[in-house]
């Protein structure tokens, strides 16, 4: 479509789901079309090392959300832009909407009617990756431009800046680690799975495991999770917290990632880290790291055990 003059892109509020939708972003930004993301802030340090078109903040109220928008597509002079959502969402929906925005979504949430490209979800159970490339690929023909690769790559291929290499890089000096020479693990998740814990509650035994055989174990919550990673694994070096790209490249110099299905799990694929993810509650077919990187142990119903957990690690540092 000639007159197109850029694209918005909604994507997911959750650390995770954001590092699972990049083969979409890299898609987008092939087409050379001002790519304009719409995010939660914290996700602007993710992507620092891309050349988008902009960046609006999305604070969760819609009418704020739907001012933040407006306000920027008209200061850019984005006459004809098109929306893709990436969140099943009625409010990201009438963001866009009502911010003169025609936008590609798939219908659920009871917005079909707000859509002005509304689209079926596939019949096939996907992975989460394959869900957000293949809506943003049939958005994408349906705005008459080649989708570019036509499946997502075997790599997320997260982007990172040097700010992040240097940050993740003083952060090991100040704690005497060097590359190559740490374990890291993540002994923390957010929420609730249907009800269920999503944290493997192991890790101080593993912890304790690993340093016995003369292995350094540490890790580096955000501020919000420093309390409970200290008293889930009390006993590893534990390092200030980190901005998320900076987080991402230090998994990528840990000689092993442990974590549980969580946004660790994804920022380690992202940054094609070598890793172990946990599962006990959540499905590695839906939602586990999209890395050949990445080893998983467990089951939506079964926790690993400890002995079982600790044998794959040691495997996986050998």
């Amino acid at each position: 479509m000639s007159n197109l003059s850029a694209i918005y892109v909604r994507l997911p509020n959750w650390i995770g789901d954001v590092c699972m939708s990049l083969p979409s972003l890299h898609a987008l930004l092939a087409t050379q079309l001002p790519i304009v993301v719409c995010a939660k802030p914290w996700a602007k340090d993710l992507l620092a090392a891309y050349k988008l078109g902009g960046f609006i903040e999305m604070r969760g109220h819609w009418r704020e959300d739907r001012a933040s928008v407006t306000t920027f597509r008209k200061k850019s002079q984005h006459a004809h832009p098109r929306g893709l959502l990436l969140p099943d969402s009625l409010s990201s929906a009438m963001v866009f909407k009502f911010s003169g925005i025609p936008s590609a979504g798939y219908r659920d949430d009871g917005r079909s009617l707000i859509l002005r490209w509304p689209i079926n979800k596939p019949p096939a159970n996907l992975h989460a990756v394959e869900s957000w490339h293949y809506i943003t690929s049939q958005a994408l023909k349906r705005w008459n431009h080649s989708v570019s690769p036509a499946h997502p790559a075997p790599r997320l291929g997260l982007r990172l800046a040097d700010k992040h290499h240097k940050d993740a890089l003083h952060a090991l000096k100040n704690a005497g680690l060097e590359p190559g020479e740490f374990v890291l693990i993540a002994p923390t998740a957010t929420g609730l799975h249907h009800g269920r814990i999503k944290v493997w509650p192991h890790f101080d035994a593993l912890t304790r495991k690993l340093q016995e055989r003369g292995y350094t174990v540490a890790m580096c919550p955000p501020a919000s999770e420093a309390d409970a990673a200290r008293r889930n694994a009390p006993t590893a070096l534990c390092l200030p917290p980190l901005n998320l790209g900076a987080f991402a490249t230090l998994t990528r110099l840990a000689s092993l990632v442990v974590c549980n299905d969580s946004g660790v799990s994804h920022l380690a694929a992202a940054a094609d880290a070598r890793q172990l993810t946990l599962f006990g509650v959540t499905q590695p077919e839906r939602t586990g790291p999209w890395s050949k990187k990445a080893t998983c142990l467990g089951s939506a119903h079964t926790w690993p055990s400890l002995e079982e957990t600790e044998q794959q690690v040691l495997t996986l540092l050998r």
